[in-house]
């Protein structure tokens, strides 16, 4: 069977780590057709349009989307993306690998993060001058939606401590509908979990990330614990995350664009190749998704690293490393 991957590199070492990871997917037996668009600050500087309908369209008609990176106009590019292709869950796996020196070498955390609603649905006024408001919008049908993606991800991937974040001591209309709805879930489904207020989360993700596995959280804190884990494992250039709709996906590491090294050859492509693992999973490519992912773990755990991991090996280098894994 034929997939359409469509492939938008962006800004900054997007450029140079999305043909990365395209690269291990062509030494894969698996019929893609990889159709590239165009989506960044240069391209806004030259057309007006950081995101033009015919990028959309591409990622709308495909089946599912590489992305690499964006800069400045990133509100304008990502959020539009995750729209066109329906992703109603974030999935950002924060792992510690072998050979690096992570800050808590134990951490192996998944936070499945609602992805449309929250403080992220983009309802802000001003009500009078120098006042400001936010409107937070959640609905039970959204959260149980995440829910039951959450715990078919920990059922499907192995993970036995699955974690509702919330904080429905304070937002209790909110946040209580949000946990009131994943505990549904968890009823039907038979299925065992912990509850943990998301700030009190933090500090013991911090203190013992040993004892998580599947996180389920609202918008905005899946997008802050998940950055907090990555200070865990050695940083956001080694998370990769998925964007996950109904019929559609949009795969993308979660560093940004990098401007500092761009151009360099010196990025590291891990989140960018794993993301691509991620997409494999997705499209029922499990056996190659999972060979993709230790290819990535073998050559962080011996080498060749690049220069954030204490190396001198280029992305190119990197690379053939992890297709000669596999």
């Amino acid at each position: 069977m034929s997939h359409q991957i469509a492939v938008i590199p962006g800004d900054g070492i997007g450029q140079e780590v999305t043909p990365a990871a395209v690269e291990v997917l062509e030494t894969l037996d698996i019929d893609f057709e990889f159709v590239e668009g165009e989506a960044g600050d240069y391209v806004a500087e030259e057309t007006g349009e950081p995101l033009p309908e015919a990028t959309a369209d591409l990622a709308r008609d495909a089946d599912a989307t590489l992305f690499g990176a964006a800069g400045e106009h990133a509100a304008d590019i990502i959020l539009p993306l995750r729209e066109i292709v329906g992703s109603y869950a974030n999935v950002r796996p924060a792992k510690a690998y072998p050979g690096l020196n992570a800050v808590k070498p134990e951490t192996d955390i998944v936070f499945i993060r609602e992805n449309t609603q929250g403080v992220y649905s983009k309802i802000e006024s001003e009500i009078a001058d120098g006042v400001s408001t936010l409107t937070r919008v959640i609905t039970r049908d959204a959260s149980r939606k995440i829910a039951e993606y959450g715990f078919a991800y920990a059922e499907e991937h192995g993970y036995e401590n699955v974690t509702i974040a919330h904080k429905a001591n304070v937002m209790r209309e909110t946040d209580g509908m949000f946990l009131e709805a994943a505990e549904d879930v968890a009823a039907e489904r038979g299925a065992d979990y912990d509850t943990a207020l998301m700030d009190a989360l933090a500090m013991k993700l911090v203190m013992n990330p040993e004892d998580y596995g599947v996180i389920i959280t609202p918008n905005l804190a899946g997008d802050v614990l998940s950055d907090l884990a990555a200070g865990l494992v050695g940083g956001l250039g080694l998370l990769p995350s998925a964007n996950i709709g109904d019929d559609n996906a949009l795969f993308e590491p979660v560093h940004g664009s990098a401007p500092d090294i761009a151009g360099q050859g010196i990025a590291n492509p891990s989140a960018m190749i794993l993301s691509a693992a991620m997409l494999l999973d997705h499209l029922g490519y499990d056996e190659q998704s999972t060979r993709v992912t230790e290819a990535v773990e073998a050559v962080l755990a011996d080498g060749p690293h690049t220069p954030d991991l204490g190396g001198d090996a280029s992305t190119e280098a990197f690379t053939a490393a992890v297709i000669d894994q596999l």
